[in-house]
């Protein structure tokens, strides 16, 4: 029996549903998920495993026009995926018309790769405006196949898997069978920290954040972590902190529970908040967090 194998990389702008999708068709939590644009930093790899097939997702930051230098590495990690994809979603919601960065938009028009156009959050539409799209984008990127889907409802999601199984190249296996993602278990920890964050506080304080997970001790019953929350400025942490210490109880209570989950064990979370400034802006910073090489 022959083997495929392939890399599925999922592109669009911020917020229309590339991280539930990633969620939905590997059967795991391995993306954050909040209403916020740039929820996404870093290239996710979620791995599904068939018999005679392995399917490497991978969930990319949403396009934008960079800011700043952490800004401009979450886009290198989509130009990344242009490169080693075998499949690409374009990921589009019902509203909404072409990229936000036209250079992108014209490597989809132009892939050597098969395209999968999804027209996301049609639960939220009529059969009308579904159709309407479906035309509009069908003239805009004649090379793609498009399919509606909902991935917050499961939508036509299994549907897409289907087409991405026989569009996958033949190809022996990239990763071990029983690995689920390329990232530590340091990694979710981090993000699931992030998300509270991103999901409790306002305006630029979760964009100003991250987080490093200086220890992770684990033994059978039990999974010890500390976590250090850095912020670019003083007023920040204390925000952070919030009255009697009040606000970061919070972020940690909810970040046990969902790491609880995720691990299948009891967890001790310890969380500190740090000044780290301009840490955004600084190539040493952005490295030993991962977003440069």
């Amino acid at each position: 029996m022959s083997h495929k194998a392939g890399f599925v990389n999922i592109i669009g702008n911020p917020n229309v549903g590339k991280s539930t999708l990633m969620n939905a068709l590997v059967g795991e939590r391995i993306s954050i998920i909040t209403s916020k644009a740039q929820t996404t930093r870093h290239r996710i790899l979620g791995i599904v495993n068939g018999e005679d097939f392995q399917i490497i997702f991978s969930d990319t930051p949403g396009i934008i026009k960079p800011a700043y230098e952490l800004q401009a590495s979450m886009m290198d990690f989509v130009k990344s995926a242009f490169e080693d994809a075998d499949i690409l979603i374009y990921m589009v919601e019902i509203g909404e018309k072409d990229l936000k960065d036209e250079r992108f938009f014209e490597k989809i028009k132009n892939s050597k790769v098969p395209v999968l156009l999804l027209i996301n959050k049609v639960d939220k539409s009529t059969q009308e405006e579904v159709e309407e799209k479906f035309n509009y984008w069908k003239e805009k990127v004649p090379n793609a196949k498009i399919l509606p889907i909902s991935a917050l409802v499961n939508f036509n999601v299994q549907t897409v898997m289907d087409e991405i199984i026989n569009l996958l190249p033949e190809s022996p296996a990239f990763y071990p069978k029983d690995q689920l993602t390329d990232k530590p278990e340091r990694f979710f920890v981090n993000e699931t920290i992030r998300e509270k964050i991103l999901m409790h506080y306002k305006k630029e304080i979760p964009y100003a954040v991250e987080i490093d997970t200086e220890e992770f001790f684990e033994d059978d019953k039990i999974i010890k972590i500390r976590s250090v929350i850095m912020v670019e400025r003083e007023t920040q942490k204390g925000i952070i902190i919030g009255h009697k210490g009040a606000a970061l109880k919070r972020v940690g209570t909810e970040a046990r529970k969902d790491l609880e989950k995720f691990f299948g064990k009891k967890i001790f979370l310890e969380l500190y908040v740090k000044v780290n400034k301009n840490w955004r802006s600084n190539s040493n910073q952005l490295k030993r967090f991962g977003y440069k090489d």
